[in-house]
């Protein structure tokens, strides 16, 4: 399936490669690198680019690109997938996905893409059964095999693969039992110039850290699992007892890993946590133009919006801009055009806003187009959504564990908000077109 493997930083340098059934020259990112000129951003490199002899199918991570060489025809997620899970292997390992932490780790990550990848393909993939073929890198170990000549290669086979649940090895013990899952949602929504809602959904996720002792079986239910879309679940989940019942049932993998991914698309759901009022304007004839913006919170369900930044690609010919900010810091980049609004928090009775003068290049004509809003924020203890755990039940084992639920809501892809009245199907082509990874209120007056 997969022959070779290509890892590319921002700057176009191939510095690790990786074949297993046959050598292929490095010649074939020619076609990614034509692609990655031809996108006006790196996340919207084609996935998968065909050429007269391969295909390319890649991945973008943590500033770098993971880039897989096939010959045949494969099921392109089924690549995707896996390119994720290496990087998400080298997360676990590393404590990052870097290109100083793989060069750092050269010999583990040869390692790994071998146990990963048998002829092609995928043979071991769980951070578990990883762990016990290859020890993770330490101070001490790297050590000890520097002055014995010894690898991080284990002695014995995996007992994971040795059972039916291979992502759980045996003879786990702890001293503190804990069970914890992380709830992060992020929204993504389209909306017009009066304010409604085009297009609006929830993509989210559930991250289990589970430190628990022997073979514990878990139950985990919710208070309304019907609003839950196009769920994705980990293989441990049990599917029957799902469609059956709406509860998931597992034996955990041991240590960190996501259990499940889903969407709320029921827009009657999906409540829009913040708002902004802007007002930019460009004079006819003037070197100058006019900035507001305010920013307030819209539904937070009691709780604090955090961590707000509006970053605002101001057009070409403007020189500088001469703003006032209510509250936090402004920054303005005049190489760049970019304008870095850090808000912080809001409360509803005081609204941050940040007003001044726009200078343009004297003689230069009206800006065409108003800029783009691109907004991130955060709420703590929050699922927007709505989704609620109800309880956890562990069966096998006598001891009480330790349990705990946190919700995060975060910015997710865009939120699009017109200043002209345009037409529905527009916006959401405006939205399918769009890959960034923040909310984003577009200003611009868009043409009929």
């Amino acid at each position: 399936m997969i022959h070779s493997l290509f890892l590319i930083n921002c700057s176009g340098d191939i510095f690790l490669e990786k074949h297993w059934k046959s050598v292929v020259s490095q010649s074939v990112c020619d076609y990614f690198f034509e692609a990655q000129e031809k996108a006006a951003d790196v996340e919207n490199v084609p996935p998968v680019i065909s050429t007269p002899h391969h295909y390319l199918i890649s991945i973008y991570r943590d500033k770098l690109f993971f880039v897989s060489v096939i010959q045949t025809e494969v099921p392109p997620l089924f690549v995707i997938e896996f390119l994720h899970r290496v990087a998400d292997t080298f997360q676990d390992y590393f404590g990052e996905c870097s290109e100083a932490a793989i060069k750092d780790n050269v010999v583990i990550v040869y390692e790994l893409l071998e146990e990963m990848l048998d002829n092609g393909f995928p043979l071991a993939t769980e951070s578990n059964i990883l762990k016990e073929l290859i020890k993770p890198p330490t101070i001490l170990r790297s050590v000890v095999n520097s002055i014995t000549g010894s690898s991080n290669v284990g002695d014995t086979l995996p007992t994971g693969q040795l059972s039916n649940i291979p992502w759980r090895r045996a003879g786990v013990k702890y001293t503190n039992n804990e069970a914890y899952f992380d709830v992060v949602e992020e929204i993504d929504a389209i909306i017009d110039k009066s304010g409604s809602t085009v297009f609006a959904e929830i993509q989210g996720v559930i991250d289990a850290c589970i430190k628990l002792s022997g073979m514990p079986d878990l139950s985990l239910s919710f208070m309304n699992p019907r609003l839950l879309d196009d769920v994705s679940f980990h293989p441990c989940i049990r599917f029957k007892r799902w469609e059956s019942e709406r509860v998931l049932s597992f034996i955990p993998p041991d240590g960190n890993f996501r259990l499940i991914s889903y969407r709320v698309s029921s827009q009657n759901l999906v409540a829009i946590p913040v708002y902004v009022k802007h007002s930019i304007s460009f004079k006819e004839n003037s070197s100058c133009g006019r900035f507001d913006i305010t920013i307030g919170p819209k539904q937070n369900m009691g709780k604090t919006i955090e961590g707000i930044t509006v970053t605002v690609h101001m057009p070409k010919v403007v020189l500088n801009m001469n703003l006032t900010p209510t509250q936090g810091s402004y920054t303005f980049d005049p190489v760049t055009k970019v304008l870095t609004w850090d808000v912080g928090k809001i409360t509803p009775q005081k609204l941050p806003s940040l007003k001044g003068l726009v200078n343009l290049q004297s003689g230069a004509p009206k800006p065409e187009e108003n800029p783009n809003l691109n907004i991130q924020f955060k709420i703590q203890q929050l699922a927007i959504s709505g989704l609620k755990v109800n309880r956890l039940d562990m069966y096998g084992e006598k001891y009480k564990p330790f349990k705990g639920v946190k919700y995060v809501t975060k910015a997710g892809k865009k939120i699009l908000e017109a200043t002209s009245s345009i037409g529905r199907h527009q916006l959401e082509a405006a939205h399918f077109n769009s890959k960034g990874k923040s909310l984003q209120v577009v200003t611009s007056l868009l043409k009929q």
